[in-house]
Formats: C-alpha cells, structure tokens, sequence
C-alpha cells in the first residue's frame, strides 16, 4: 500500500532472484519450503500498522481481563492436559487486510490463537528478501537478528542445557511446515524430534541422539493435540494427558482457550461480530455470516456461505462459531497488473515474568481466491501464498 515501494519492487522484480531466495532456503536446510512462497512481499503504510497495533493491545487487554474459569470452559475434557501455565509462551493474532464502506483501509480480526508458528521462516524470509532487494533493507523490523533470536531462545531454551529441550511434532520431516524446524534448530540449537521417538519412563521423558539417551525437560511443542485422536494408529510411549516432569512450551491448553472460542467475547472496532453457532440470533441474516468451527487449523472445515440446511445438520453447535463475513481488498498490484488480497497475523511471544506478551515478527498471507489458501487459487496464479510485510519505521 505504499505506492513508491511498490512500484520498485515490481520494477526490479524478476523470477530469477525469486528462484533465488527459495534455493537459499534449500542451500541452509537442505529442503525448499513445501507451501508456496510468494514471489512479493506487501508494503504497509505506518498509518495502517498503527491500526494494527492498537487493535492488538485492545484485544490483548480484554484477554487478560478474562478469568481463569472462563477460558478453562473452553478445554474439551479429553484434551485437558496437566500442569496448566498462567499464560501462554506464543500468542498470535491473523487480520484481514480490508476495505471499509467509506473506502478507508482498515484490519479485521480474523482469529487468535496460543500456538506457535513459523518464527523462524519469517526472519528468514525478511532476510532473504532484503538481501535479494536491498532497497528493503531500511524498511525491516528494527530488533536485529541476533537480538530476535536470542529472545526466541531465551523464551524457549530458558535456563535449560539446549540439548534437554526438543521441538516436537508428529513426523516432523512431513509436515508443510518442516523447514521452520529446520531453521528453529540451527538457530537456537535444539533437537527436532518425532512423538513417536519420545520415550517414557516414570514420569520422565527421553530421546534419543547419536547412541545416547537424553532427558527431555522442556518441550517446544508443535503438535495440534486433538489431531493426535485422527490418527489411531500412532504409536507412543506416552499420552499428553499423562501427569510428566517437562516444562510445556507452549502448554497444549492453550490452543483452546486462545481460538476462535474468545471471538464472541471480543469487542473492538476491527472485530467482526462473532456468535457461538448455538446462540446464534433470529434477528441476524446467515447470509452475512461465514461458519467455523472453533478448533480447525489452515481454515480446514470453514464454510463460507452456510445454509440453513447445513446448520441442522451439526449437532455439536458449541463448537462452532459463525463471524461476520468480512471482504479482503484486492489491493497488492502484481507485475501483470492483477491485484492479490492479504491477511497479516501478528506473532507475538510471552515470557512468563511479563504482564503482556511482546511483539516479534510479522506473517502474511497473500491470494487471489475467496479463501486465504494456495490450494483455491488458480495453478499460474502469482503474488500468492507466505509472504512478509515492511514498513517505513517513524523515527
């Protein structure tokens, strides 16, 4: 949205240097990113990240003044896990990138959640980009690099010896999101490590590495819990659910009671109203509202244009919520003169000691179909998929 960057992007655009910066990845990780990388980051306007973050320390306030309780109710009882933190390590918050009636460019809160994503992937896609542009290079994030992630190390290394302290997800090397382990182990030295390999012995953990056992004392977790119960055929040696001497990080928990499960007790300006399917009002049009439900991830399960007929049919209406639909501005022009739309989310981490969680890095999702989503998009679309945002800093 800042025209003059934009405009020299485009113009020293070429498919050479974008090819460039997904062969770096592969050079440091030895994998190219298996989701699609945009070819262009977005150039936001100071105005409009002022917005941004105004909108977040509102909503950041109105979700430390809930109580305990009333974020424990949105815990499934077969999801609850023991030794509950006071906060959560990670805490991100995804807007839509939109346009307003009176033509004002403005962020509408799409969801929140307590989990992490791709800290490390984002700094690294900043960099390859500024390297690749370095036009780009006043316009980055003013927290150095080592300074970021010495503080994603501190958050999740803390005072433990790295090598006690693993990311763990369920076959990590198949995940989409792999090369974000990757880059999360060579920068703040721990070991990526698949559930399966975790062994139990009382009430502690250990992996394996290189021909000895290592106890395991805190857990960068990456798995989504509830997706452990879709596979029935996994086999572990031990049940999250399970009373174990590790430090969570971030606890699993969290993923509920930070979701959509809180849109409907949010009130801001940027916060599209929200009601759980089960207090949906008569005096409300469906047609004006977009159903999710509460624990889905990637936007799996969200139904655009709901019918009454495909209300009945769920039961389980307490777990699912219907937001007022909101439209993207098509507003990222490409060098064919097509223009894609945006969603921002803001990656935020919590150190136990602070009474509010510190913002880190910005994510962006760029498309040209209804849905945030590669897979809706046409197969020669461009300008779509991960991406970053930079802006001029006020000095």
């Amino acid at each position: 949205m800042i025209a003059k960057y934009r405009k020299q992007f485009n113009e020293e655009f070429s498919a050479e240097k974008y090819q460039h910066i997904l062969d770096g990845f592969k050079k440091q990780t030895g994998t190219a990113p298996l989701f699609r990388v945009s070819e262009s980051p977005i150039f936001l306007t100071t105005e409009f990240v002022d917005k941004l973050h105004t909108a977040c320390e509102d909503i950041i306030t109105q979700v430390i003044d809930m109580s305990p309780e009333e974020l424990d109710a949105a815990i499934p009882d077969n999801c609850r896990v023991p030794n509950d933190t006071l906060k959560p390590h990670f805490f991100t918050i995804d807007f839509g990138i939109c346009k307003s009636e009176n033509g004002e460019i403005v962020p509408q809160l799409i969801e929140l959640q307590a989990f992490p994503t791709l800290y490390a992937f984002q700094k690294e896609l900043q960099i390859a980009f500024t390297e690749e542009y370095p036009f780009l290079k006043p316009l980055q994030s003013p927290k150095s690099n080592e300074q970021y992630y010495q503080e994603l190390k501190d958050l999740i290394v803390g005072d433990e010896n790295p090598e006690n302290v693993i990311l763990m997800e369920i076959y990590p090397d198949e995940q989409k999101t792999n090369i974000d382990f990757y880059l999360t182990s060579q920068k703040i030295g721990i070991n990526v490590v698949c559930l399966t390999k975790v062994k139990k012995e009382g009430r502690k953990l250990f992996y394996e590495k290189d021909g000895r056992k290592i106890e395991v004392k805190r857990i960068y977790n990456r798995v989504i819990f509830d997706e452990i119960d879709k596979m029935p055929d996994l086999k572990t040696e031990f049940d999250f659910r399970e009373d174990v001497d590790v430090k969570w990080i971030t606890h699993p928990n969290w993923f509920f009671k930070i979701s959509k499960y809180i849109l409907p007790k949010l009130d801001h300006q940027y916060v599209p109203k929200s009601y759980f399917l089960s207090d949906f009002p008569a005096t409300e049009s469906l047609e004006n509202f977009v159903l999710k439900p509460l624990f889905s991830f990637a936007g799996s399960g969200v139904n655009l244009t709901p019918t009454p007929s495909d209300i009945e049919k769920i039961e389980d209406r307490e777990n699912y919520i219907l937001q007022r639909k909101v439209v993207y501005a098509p507003l990222f022009e490409d060098i064919k003169g097509e223009f894609s739309k945006a969603e921002i989310r803001l990656l935020y981490i919590w150190k136990e000691d602070q009474d509010r969680p510190q913002l880190m890095e910005h994510l962006v999702r760029m498309t040209k179909a209804a849905m945030v989503n590669v897979d809706f998009n046409k197969k020669d679309a461009i300008w779509i998929g991960g991406s970053t945002a930079f802006t001029e800093h006020n000095p």
